[in-house]
């Protein structure tokens, strides 16, 4: 299995040269030279088992399906919930996909623990340490901090906002005590952190003189690892399925139109992507334009994305890959901030089966609520996003499936404010809030960013 840059530059690659260097050299996000066909999982398989053959399937002879057997126990055994993805009915043909059951109550966990164990893997096998680097809008860095704490072959660096995320989201990331991991708060937002790490990885000495890689949703075993629920779903509730996917760097929905490329989902897929006021996403389904604007703080700060990075890998399967137009669209909209997307991108958006609707800040508040009341159960706001255009969508024989993005427990100012009910903290939550953070504030600048990398790189090398 070989993998190629959306961009056209980069040198072809095995699963282990995608994975560990996050982003291709030449600024593109790899993809896989072709789609493999995964049988779908059978109902009742366990979790673990099927995460190991899909991820077999792209990962080729890189890592034998006997060792990732091993690794998908060992990450997927930390969860509280033995089937990992559980489904649990929320009403009439809809149902709520629970995503929040790792050790930091965010889907983010379920690809996040199996990198881990992929990286430590790999790097023991090479004899390499590597610097990694996450830019986070709230959930990506804990999950990766919890997951690399201690790692034997990796540091961690993390960018978040700073006061931009909720403090449950912030102590996931600042609480590790690892010596491995540093947190580096930002003053700006999301977007300022993602187009340091961007800048960082395009400049290949830099990458090469401190070992660099990424795990944010531009690494393409993240994707990987996040088809797995898409078919576990499938295989459950049999029969057409329409999922709404809270949306942010479009990781999370590009992984249901992957898994629909391999053959996993054999009841069709059709899937939308629910964004809070930050549209970028759906002006340009809607529009066919990609547009930049700055990212304003929601009630569901893990979407607060102006530029979702995952498109780029949809565009090139909408442009027939064609890398020379997803190089020139990006380039243009790099220098402009705002560019249409190719033609032929535009008539075959509609074929993908994706599309994306935007929900504000009062419904998503609103929405809190009402789900409240027809259930009794508390939502995240972002969860609450997705079930607010869940309630948009026409009505179908397909069973509607809105991906639960994260407990609850995570944004209880944001719940009690919706709702007037405290959500209750986990005990693996609840006893972060008396560890002592550590993070280190900082401008939102790369030459910033880069000197305390080099710093910690000197350090520990």
């Amino acid at each position: 299995m070989k993998y190629i840059s959306t961009r056209g530059q980069a040198p072809a690659t095995d699963f282990a040269g995608a994975c560990l260097a996050g982003l291709a050299p030449d600024g593109g996000l790899y993809v896989p030279e072709s789609f493999p066909k995964i049988a779908p999982p059978a109902p009742g398989e366990a979790y673990a088992g099927v995460a190991a053959r899909i991820l077999s399937a792209f990962a080729g002879d890189t890592i034998p399906l006997d060792d990732l057997k091993v690794l998908c126990a060992r990450a997927y055994g930390t969860f509280s919930h033995q089937c990992v993805a559980p489904l649990t009915q929320s009403g009439p043909n809809a149902w709520l996909l629970e995503l929040h059951h790792g050790p930091t109550l965010a889907f983010k966990d379920i690809a996040m623990q199996i990198i881990a164990q992929i990286y430590d893997y790999l790097l023991d096998r090479s004899g390499e340490r590597m610097m990694i680097v996450c830019a986070t809008s709230g959930d990506t860095g804990g999950a990766a901090a919890a997951a690399f704490a201690g790692a034997r072959h990796a540091d961690l660096v993390i960018l978040h906002p700073h006061e931009r995320i909720s403090p449950i989201q912030r102590l996931f990331m600042t609480t590790t005590g690892a010596d491995n991991v540093i947190n580096l708060a930002l003053d700006g937002d999301f977007d300022d952190c993602q187009a340091i790490v961007k800048d960082m990885f395009g400049d290949r000495d830099f990458v090469s003189r401190v070992h660099l890689s990424g795990v944010n949703s531009i690494n393409w075993a993240r994707v990987a690892a996040q088809s797995v629920y898409y078919a576990t779903s499938q295989a459950a509730l049999g029969g057409q399925l329409r999922f709404v996917v809270p949306s942010g760097n479009m990781g999370d929905a590009l992984a249901g139109y992957v898994a629909a490329r391999c053959g996993l989902l054999p009841g069709g897929f059709e899937a939308v992507c629910a964004v809070n006021e930050n549209d970028a996403l759906s002006r340009l389904f809607n529009t066919g334009v990609m547009s930049r604007a700055s990212a304003v703080a929601t009630p569901s700060p893990a979407m607060d994305i102006s530029v979702p990075s995952n498109f780029e890998r949809l565009l090139f399967e909408v442009t027939g890959r064609d890398a020379d137009a997803v190089r020139t669209t990006y380039d243009r909209y790099r220098q402009a901030g705002e560019v249409p997307l190719p033609e032929v991108a535009v008539s075959r958006l509609s074929c993908t089966g994706l599309s994306a609707g935007s929900i504000n800040n009062s419904d998503t508040l609103e929405e809190m609520r009402r789900f409240l009341g027809e259930t009794g159960w508390l939502i995240c706001p972002h969860t609450a996003v997705g079930t607010a255009e869940a309630r948009r969508l026409p009505a179908s024989d397909a069973k509607t499936v809105v991906l639960a993005t994260a407990a609850a427990a995570k944004f209880p100012e944001t719940v009690e404010e919706a709702t007037g009910q405290l959500p209750v903290v986990p005990a693996r939550a609840a006893v972060l809030a008396a560890r002592g953070e550590v993070f280190e504030r900082l401008e939102p600048s790369l030459a910033a960013v880069r000197q305390r990398i080099e710093q910690h790189a000197g350090r520990g090398r």
